[in-house]
């Protein structure tokens, strides 16, 4: 007769300094460290820190936690930061995570305005992807939605498995504001899933980043999945805590995602008896 046994993956999980907003990307490696989070994904924006590879160097030693992935500036927010440039800007992303030993660049397919970069996109992000050991994770995004009317905003498409990558991004807050089956999408990404941003959403047209747990999307379920198929990327945590009324109450959300991470990695398997 088999007994259960726990089964965890390799996978790390690692908080993005996206969610210490709109505290700073330093606060963000001192809240990871002091929770217990196995790394970080440094999100380049306007925060000058973010964009420094010797500062984020330093806050990686200082603190003793690794940079596991850099996601790319390529918000709207963040036009002009690293260059106005798209291919420049995924040029130095890669060299900061090669700089920096983080095994994964993060990028969203382009906007449908940037017509020369999303025609070439595909094939561009195989030609970098060639050229490093760094993985070039394509991110899933979602239409724009005002009232009843749908914009499609990204291009080749929001859904980055209708289109050739190597390594996908999974993000549930996307899948939600989608309102599309994130469990059937992992299943579409099959081995080239890479990479996880994990948050939650009820499919609002805003894009939410609730806490694990708070929302609609089936997250317990996907990391679940991820750890019976010995998933061995990265598990993001990239929530929104801006309506936190204090930092105190900003970390106890970051730990309660980072608990209820760990717990549904934790896998019940059956193994034989010795």
């Amino acid at each position: 007769m088999a007994e259960p046994a726990v089964k965890i993956p390799d996978a790390k999980v690692a908080l993005s300094t996206a969610s210490v907003y709109p505290e700073s990307t330093a606060t963000a490696f001192e809240i990871a460290a002091r929770l217990g989070y196995d790394g970080v994904e440094v999100m380049v924006w306007t925060d000058p820190v973010s964009q420094d590879i010797e500062a984020l160097r330093r806050l990686s030693d200082y603190h003793r936690i690794p940079i596991l992935a850099v996601h790319a500036p390529c918000l709207l927010i963040t036009q002009r930061v690293w260059s106005t440039d798209p291919w420049t800007k995924l040029q130095r992303a890669r060299a900061a995570a090669e700089k920096l030993d983080a095994s994964t660049v993060v990028v969203h397919p382009p906007f449908r305005w940037q017509r020369q970069y999303a025609r070439d996109f595909v094939t561009g992000i195989w030609r970098m992807a060639n050229e490093t050991d760094v993985r070039f994770a394509v991110e899933n995004m979602y239409p724009w939605r005002y009232r009843d009317r749908e914009m499609l905003a990204y291009a080749p498409d929001w859904d980055v498995t209708k289109d050739d990558y190597r390594h996908f991004t999974i993000d549930l807050s996307h899948t939600a504001t989608a309102r599309s089956d994130a469990l059937d999408m992992v299943d579409r990404m099959g081995d080239r899933l890479g990479h996880v941003h994990l948050a939650d959403g009820r499919g609002s047209a805003k894009d939410e980043h609730l806490v694990p747990g708070r929302g609609t999307q089936p997250c317990a379920e996907v990391l679940e999945r991820l750890a019976l198929t010995g998933f061995d990327g990265h598990v993001v945590i990239e929530v929104n805590t801006r309506r936190a009324m204090s930092s105190a109450e900003r970390e106890a959300d970051l730990a309660e995602a980072l608990a209820f991470t760990r717990l549904h990695l934790a896998s019940a398997v059956k193994v034989p008896r010795s």
